[in-house]
């Protein structure tokens, strides 16, 4: 717990949240423990939380954009991705309570697991209290992402903005295809071929078949110079 205090810079008053929000469902199963002692229902919890302040910071930050710009920025800024970055930056995953068959796999540094538990944690904290703390320190550590995404929207984005260029062309979507898989579980590179008209556009890679996919989907925008 003081380790937690130390990486958010908020006091704990009720420990219990936190050690559900840092159980990962296998521990329980391993451990035969309810299903309310993992971080699941924390996590739905915590997902809230997330997007009320993230709307809050950008709210304040972009007092310009519309309604439709600051929803496509907030969906790529709590991601799974990004939140599983900043939970590696500021030690989080290490805390995470596995079964031993998954920790010995390294399922600690699972994107998915990551993000869970930073959201989890933050649960964990609107349930002790502690929302309007939570405020300051997401904005310091999601400033960065959030002007990234705003910088660089078209990288971001490129999914949606290669499908919109094709339907206007014949009313078709571009189809993405996994070709390759490598690295061990906890640290796997993707490979994604994206398809259009029959053929092969561009080819990226990514840590998870999304990023992989948006990668392959930007590099195919350039290609057809739909983006410069």
């Amino acid at each position: 717990m003081k380790e937690l205090e130390e990486i958010y810079g908020i006091k704990i008053d009720n420990p219990a949240f936190f050690e559900i929000a840092l159980t990962h469902p296998s521990y329980t199963q391993e451990q035969e423990l309810p299903y309310t002692e993992n971080y699941e229902r924390m996590e739905f919890l915590g997902d809230a939380v997330l997007k009320l302040i993230t709307s809050h910071i950008l709210f304040k930050k972009y007092p310009e954009y519309t309604e439709g710009n600051l929803s496509k920025i907030r969906s790529i800024v709590v991601s799974d991705n990004t939140l599983a970055k900043i939970a590696n930056e500021i030690g989080l995953c290490e805390h995470i309570i596995l079964a031993k068959h998954e920790e010995k796999q390294g399922l600690a540094k699972v994107e998915s697991v990551c993000a869970c538990a930073f959201e989890a944690v933050l649960g964990a904290f609107y349930l002790d209290g502690k929302q309007n703390e939570l405020i300051p320190f997401l904005e310091k550590v999601l400033t960065p992402f959030i002007e990234e995404v705003d910088g660089n929207f078209e990288k971001f984005n490129a999914k949606a903005i290669l499908q919109e260029y094709t339907q206007g062309i014949d009313k078709k979507t571009p189809f993405y295809r996994l070709v390759g898989e490598t690295g061990p579980d906890h640290k796997k590179v993707f490979t994604v071929e994206v398809l259009y008209q029959g053929r092969i556009i561009a080819t990226g890679e990514g840590k998870s078949k999304k990023d992989a996919e948006q990668h392959s989907a930007y590099l195919a925008c350039k290609v057809l110079g739909v983006i410069k």
